[in-house]
């Protein structure tokens, strides 16, 4: 990443947690995975039905190898 596109990101990010600065994301997840994994989901149906189906789901599937074996 060049310097000019490094600052340019750092002001977005910059004015998004002055405008936004009470966000969170209503998808429960522990890592990065996880919340694809939600959003993934979360296309399909409500978060709200997402955090229920993924709370066994991420209990039994920890990792990306485990939805593999």
């Amino acid at each position: 990443m060049t310097a000019d596109k490094k600052t340019r990101a750092d002001e977005i990010i910059r004015r998004l947690r002055i405008e936004y600065w009470d966000a969170h994301c209503a998808l429960v997840h522990s890592n990065a995975f996880e919340l694809l994994v939600a959003t993934i989901l979360s296309a399909q149906c409500t978060d709200e039905r997402v955090n229920i189906v993924t709370a066994n789901l991420f209990r039994k599937y920890r990792s990306p190898q485990d939805y593999l074996d």
